[in-house]
Parts: structure tokens; sequence; C-alpha cells
């Protein structure tokens, strides 16, 4: 998963970078409001935590931008003001949840998590498909209650898969979602991934959980439990 982080508070933009990281999402940051604008309507993300107190475009201007160029993905303001009135603002203007500071890092990263489940139509944090449950809280993986392995990236494009269970995802968009902009990047390296997972996942070929479509990506083909 891929987020982008608009703050102006350089400590409080690197601490709230580096909880997503130790998550396994790959964050973009943002240190104000014209730039943030730029690479919330540019950049491919999941989700995008934004701060309404922000030097250039202010954050509420900001969200309004974002939503009227048509991008989708959860926003979760991030802020010092905690009156019901900010808070009905911020929402009203197209942001999907408020969060105050000072904050837990464990609540950030639950509300962040509930968000981009919300999109793919998940509700809870272990995902069910036919034989397979992925924790993406605890980033485990069991198949038939059998616990299997993966590596960071290899379970980065299992989750980004099933949270988009039944749609095609081109290699491309993995890519993007899996790398930040200053990452290398090889879009030949989610074949390997995609076979190792099915080795891993699916060493039989009984269940065929990916589906891949020629010249237009891979999908994650079993129904949800």
């Amino acid at each position: 998963m891929r987020a982008l982080v608009i703050e102006d508070d350089p400590d409080l933009r690197e601490q709230v970078a580096r909880f997503l990281g130790d998550e396994g999402f790959a964050v973009d940051v943002a240190a104000d409001g014209d730039n943030g604008a730029y690479m919330a309507e540019e950049y491919p993300a999941d989700v995008a935590i934004i701060d309404l107190g922000l030097p250039g475009l202010p954050g509420i201007e900001l969200i309004r931008r974002v939503r009227k160029a048509g991008r989708k993905y959860p926003i979760l303001i991030l802020t010092a003001r905690d009156g019901w009135q900010s808070k009905v603002e911020g929402l009203e203007a197209g942001a999907d949840d408020y969060l105050v500071k000072p904050f837990h890092k464990e609540e950030l990263i639950a509300r962040v998590r509930a968000l981009v489940r919300r999109v793919g139509g998940w509700t809870q944090a272990t995902l069910n498909s036919g034989p397979y449950a992925v924790d993406t809280s605890a980033k485990s993986v069991l198949v038939d209650g059998k616990p299997v392995d993966l590596t960071s990236y290899e379970f980065r494009v299992l989750e980004y898969l099933l949270t988009h269970a039944g749609k095609v995802i081109s290699k491309s968009e993995l890519t993007e979602h899996l790398y930040t902009e200053d990452e290398e990047r090889d879009s030949n390296v989610i074949e390997v991934f995609i076979r190792r997972l099915r080795a891993k996942l699916d060493p039989d070929s009984q269940y065929n959980p990916i589906t891949t479509l020629r010249g237009a990506g891979y999908r994650w083909d079993l129904p949800r439990a």
C-alpha cells in the first residue's frame, strides 16, 4: 500500500512516515499545501494523511481540490484542531476520518488500515478468502490453518491483490503502489513476486488464487469468506 503524508512539522512528518513505513507502506511526503496538492493529484496513493494548518494552500482547501480532481482514495485529517466545527468542515470537504494530535501510533495505524480496507469492501483486519487468512495487522498468512512465511514485498503484493479481490491489477499499478518515487523500480520484479506467491500459497496448484491475464495484469480470483 502507498500513503501520502502532508504535514508541515518536520519531526511529526518523519515520525508518521516511519510509523507507516514500519507497517509496510510505501510513503511519500510533502511539507506544505501547494506541493501536497500536486502530489495528491499526480501521485498514486491508497490513503492520504493531511494536516489542516498547512503553509500555502490550507488543508481544507487541499482536500476540496483533491476531491474536485476526482481522486477517491481515503483521506485522514491529522490536526491539533479538536473543535467539532473543524471536524465537520473537514469531513464535509471530503475527508473520511479525523484524528487529533497528540495521538497514539496504534490508533493512527488502525484508522489508516481501516480506511484502506473499507475501499476494498473489507471490514476486518484479517482478509479471508477460500483457504487463505491474511492478517494485515500481524502480517501473517495462514493456508488451511497452517502458517506460510512471506517476505515483506511478497506480503505487500498479496495484500494489495487480496484487498482488491476480483479486480484486474496491472504490473505498473502494483509497482506504483509498492515503491515510493525515490526507490528503484522494475516491473519485471512483480513477475518474480507472483511466481513466489504461487509457489508458497498453492504449491500443488489446488486453489489457483491468482490469475494472470495476458497483457492486462493479475487478479485474485477466490471468493471472500
